[in-house]
């Protein structure tokens, strides 16, 4: 038989393996475009609404996404649900932000082609991708923001920033599609030359 205390560890176990489902069934909900266009209501209800995760962690767990097989989104909520709640909160915080996506597609599968066709509609979705670009800007300048609030380098980072933003936008002009992943792992050299060299302290850290 359970103990009063093991009951009310249960229960806010349960609880909040509920509130990542439902947190994250919002999210997978009402953002449309998935990806990047997420990121900017993970970062309000992840970071500095429920305070489950750091801007800094934001950022990290998006750099890892970016970089292993699956959407962005999916990778966020699986790490965010892992941490608060095990193996169980990762499922369920994984469930809840796929299962909205794939009731509506399941729904609407059928008559895709013909809503297309309807010029009402296919006129709204231009106005959808609009509002995409602009989540996806929104997210970027905010997460560019709080690291440079916390960046003791924000010259550097800031040069880094605007170099590979004109490297990609260059790119895409002239037609050359390179995987982000390839930016990342450059960036990643580049931040152990500047950042990395004996006696740079970490951001944020205080001295001892």
């Amino acid at each position: 038989m359970l103990s009063s205390y093991d009951g009310k560890g249960v229960y806010r176990r349960m609880k909040q393996i509920m509130d990542l489902f439902l947190t994250f069934g919002r999210i997978g909900a009402l953002t449309f475009g998935g990806g990047y266009a997420m990121l900017s209501l993970l970062d309000y209800e992840c970071v500095e609404k429920k305070k489950w995760l750091t801007a800094d962690e934001l950022m990290d767990v998006t750099v890892i996404a970016e970089s292993t097989p699956g959407p962005i989104a999916i990778n966020c909520a699986t790490y965010t649900g892992y941490k608060l709640a095990g193996m169980s909160g990762a499922f369920f915080a994984t469930v809840g932000m796929v299962l909205p996506s794939f009731i509506l597609l399941f729904a609407i599968s059928a008559f895709f082609e013909n809503m297309l066709v309807v010029g009402m509609i296919e006129k709204a979705f231009r106005g959808i991708r609009i509002a995409v670009s602009i989540l996806i800007i929104q997210a970027a300048i905010r997460m560019i923001r709080k690291m440079m609030k916390k960046s003791p380098d924000r010259k550097a980072q800031m040069f880094l920033v605007i170099f590979f933003f004109l490297a990609a936008l260059a790119m895409n002009i002239a037609g050359m599609h390179i995987s982000t992943v390839y930016f990342m792992i450059c960036s990643g050299f580049i931040g152990l030359a500047l950042f990395g060299r004996p006696g740079n302290k970490k951001a944020g850290r205080d001295d001892l």
